[in-house]
């Protein structure tokens, strides 16, 4: 289930003590000052008590920590600040270092609370699962119903036809997402041959090209470091002679998220990694469908830059397969 920084109250069993209790990512959080009115200690003793919890390597910082952003009114004045969170399993390990009845009490509360919050989530995600499958199988059975109308009398009116892509796109959509939350999206109808392999020579001429005709920054397109001719090396890479990303999408989808995630110029990086995807795409003649229209529209190609700025690492296999499903022979 995916808890996004819900709130829940606890209350100690004698009922002197009330905390507000941050509930996300399947764990409950809590900040040192929290920890400190639920096991009566001083923030000198938690504090020590939480550095020696990673010191010792008892527990992972990286997972265990979450810095959240708070606005606080101090006079007439809004302060911002970051707080640290700390998860169960850090809150568990204080208690059992203080020696805290509390802390028993409240592991045993939030154990229950998880439990319940994690069933309920199984039961919406299957009911959620269950409508979207139903309503799949309704838009498939009318694709084929009217698929069938057409081969036996041919449709006269503009609504008509405009009623069947409109159908016929969505089901294409609605495939797409099924298959990404299921975590089964692949690629496939992609374009083997490729037309167009870009150097870093004309990748970094068409930058400068691209700078000149619509202005920006003295710092846009400005190299920090070598990493722009390390991203296109990347989308080339081979193993026992063959290429790792062997089609032209996949080439192109791997550019896009490169160019964003390496950060290689001073200002600019979106629009230039943008710019040089669908460049890439034109160049291999696969930018356009057969009528003209474009096979990515501007607002997917922002939503995609920007999906992939805010992506976690570990979700780069996933990123590249939406991308190539978005602008493959299908789409």
């Amino acid at each position: 289930m995916d808890n996004r920084g819900e709130i829940i109250m606890y209350q100690t069993p004698d009922g002197e003590t009330l905390i507000d209790v941050k509930l996300e990512d399947q764990s409950v959080w809590l900040t040192q000052s929290q920890m400190m009115k639920l096991f009566l200690q001083t923030k000198q003793n938690i504090s020590l008590h939480i550095n020696n919890i990673f010191k010792e390597k008892e527990l992972e910082r990286g997972s265990t920590v979450k810095k959240s952003l708070t606005v606080q009114n101090e006079g007439n004045r809004e302060i911002k600040r970051k707080i640290e969170y700390y998860s169960l399993d850090v809150i568990i390990s204080v208690g059992y270092r203080v020696k805290s009845k509390r802390g028993t009490q409240f592991r045993i509360w939030a154990n229950s609370v998880l439990k319940e919050y994690l069933v309920r989530g199984y039961i919406i995600d299957q009911k959620k699962f269950k409508e979207q499958s139903r309503q799949l199988e309704e838009l498939k059975q009318t694709v084929k119903l009217m698929g069938n109308v057409i081969e036996n009398k041919t449709l006269n009116t503009e609504e008509a036809a405009g009623l069947l892509k409109v159908i016929t796109d969505y089901t294409y959509a609605l495939d797409v997402l099924d298959k990404y939350d299921h975590q089964v999206l692949e690629i496939q109808a992609v374009t083997p041959k490729e037309l167009f392999r870009i150097t870093y020579a004309e990748g970094m001429k068409a930058i400068k090209g691209l700078k000149d005709k619509f202005g920006g920054s003295k710092l846009f397109g400005n190299e920090k470091d070598e990493s722009f001719k390390s991203s296109l090396g990347a989308i080339y890479q081979t193993f026992g002679k063959q290429d790792l990303y062997p089609s032209v999408e996949e080439k192109a989808a791997n550019l896009l998220y490169f160019v964003i995630k390496n950060h290689s110029f001073s200002d600019g990086n979106k629009r230039i990694a943008a710019f040089l995807f669908v460049w890439f795409l034109e160049k291999n003649r696969i930018l356009y469908r057969k009528d003209g229209s474009k096979r990515i529209a501007d607002n997917a190609l922002v939503a995609l830059t920007l999906m992939i700025a805010e992506s976690k690492p570990d979700e780069k296999d996933m990123m590249i397969k939406v991308v190539v499903n978005l602008i493959n022979v299908k789409n």
